[in-house]
């Protein structure tokens, strides 16, 4: 099967990890940043991949940068994506914990998290920075991770990164609005626990990232009831030999969207003291126990569950140290290996859209790890240079996996077809 390079210009072209694709799957949605590390793109755009068709979504003003674009799954023409602060100025500047989330849609620019960074804060808002937004299935619940400005102002090490989500259910305004502060169009509540100083052995965490809905419809838990809402993420662990052991956890999250307003033991919003704790109803768990060798970090890679939400997927090296693809029940249990390659895995990975398969990176080529026969199926030809890390995705319809590959200094937009009627 061939390859396409889909992006010919000489600039950057950078894909998310994952629903970059329309829901339609004619088109690639993307930013624009001058480099992979550097986030100063001033636009998204998106891209047909049959016609080559450009067409910019939406571009910054100000002075803001914006990036990171993903697309609803259910709806065309509807995106979330990061946008930073407008007129940045040397106290507030784009970084983790001075941006936001927007929805982009019909030329409206809706901004998501509402902003609330002096005392009194506000249930429902934020104190900071959210990043790579992730729509669910159905669109109307985006999780993303979170970085807090007034714990940061106490010191560097009390922004500690959480997982959050945003509900459609009510809009969150700011009182006494100061500068920099804002309303946000859903109600946002952090839904991970962390502790500045993990107990060594235990299950506590410094910092949660890299979260993944479960399922389409949630999963089946061990009780053989339909939990709806669930997420998956990496926290980091501390062993009893004091290292750092990023382990997976999960959050079961309430139906109920009242739930969300329940404090537990602290403010869902913070106080100047603490950060924004989860509601009452939600307590994470862990479901790895690696005993040290921890979810691999490199590559960089974000959880992800297959869409009847019976397995997590995961990168972790196995007992002779090479980075194999693993899954594990959100019901927890012991994890089964996948990939069993003498080489690493390369770069991120996603489902096809049945949970026929897993499409990656490896021995610089991208392959797809095939459920049914238990192997890996190449799709493009072996280069010098792998495809790049962090995206490898599969559109909506089976039938494509878009990727990117650096060229001549640029990083372009490729895409491979499956054809063959067991993935379409």
């Amino acid at each position: 099967m061939d390859e396409v390079q889909v992006t010919t210009r000489l600039q950057h072209h950078q894909l998310t990890n994952a629903q970059v694709w329309s829901a339609d799957g004619q088109s690639l949605v993307y930013d624009l940043r001058p480099a992979q590390h550097l986030f100063t793109s001033e636009s998204v755009e998106k891209i047909d991949v049959e016609t080559g068709q450009i067409t910019e979504i939406y571009r910054a003003s100000q002075g803001a940068h914006v990036g990171v674009i993903t697309a609803h799954p259910q709806v065309n023409e509807r995106f979330v994506c990061i946008h930073g602060p407008e007129l940045p100025d040397a106290d507030w500047h784009y970084d983790v914990h001075h941006r936001r989330g927007v929805i982009l849609s019909a030329g409206e620019v809706e901004t998501i998290d509402a902003c609330d960074i002096t005392p009194p804060f506000t249930a429902g808002a934020l104190r900071g920075g959210s990043h790579v937004h992730m729509f669910s299935y159905e669109g109307d619940r985006i999780s993303f991770t979170y970085n807090d400005h007034v714990m940061r102002q106490r010191s560097l090490e009390e922004d500690q990164r959480n997982v959050a989500i945003a509900l459609p259910h009510q809009p969150v305004s700011i009182l006494n609005k100061t500068y920099r502060e804002h309303d946000g169009s859903h109600f946002c509540v952090v839904v991970s626990e962390t502790t500045l100083t993990p107990q060594p052995g235990s299950d506590q965490i410094s910092r949660a990232f890299e979260e993944g809905w479960i399922g389409h419809q949630g999963y089946i838990t061990l009780s053989g009831a339909r939990q709806r809402w669930a997420l998956a993420f990496i926290g980091e662990t501390v062993s009893l030999e004091g290292h750092k052991v990023p382990e997976i956890f999960v959050v079961d999250l309430p139906e109920d969207l009242s739930d969300y307003k329940i404090a537990g033991d602290s403010p869902i919003e913070g106080t100047e003291q603490c950060l924004p704790a989860p509601p009452a109803s939600i307590k994470q768990r862990r479901i790895t126990f690696s005993e040290g060798v921890g979810v691999a970090l490199q590559p960089r890679h974000w959880l992800r569950s297959s869409p009847d939400g019976s397995m997590i997927a995961f990168l972790m090296a196995d007992p002779g140290g090479v980075i194999q693809l693993w899954v594990i029940s959100p019901n927890g249990g012991s994890p089964q290996q996948l990939t069993k390659g003498v080489q690493d895995v390369q770069s991120a990975f996603t489902w096809h859209p049945l949970g026929k398969g897993i499409t990656f990176v490896y021995n610089n080529q991208i392959v797809v790890y095939d459920l049914a026969s238990d192997a890996l199926v190449p799709l493009t030809t072996k280069t010098s240079a792998a495809p790049c890390s962090e995206a490898v995705v599969w559109s909506p319809k089976g039938n494509k996996i878009a990727f990117m590959r650096d060229i001549e200094g640029f990083r372009q937009i490729y895409t491979v077809t499956t054809t063959e009627s067991y993935w379409c």
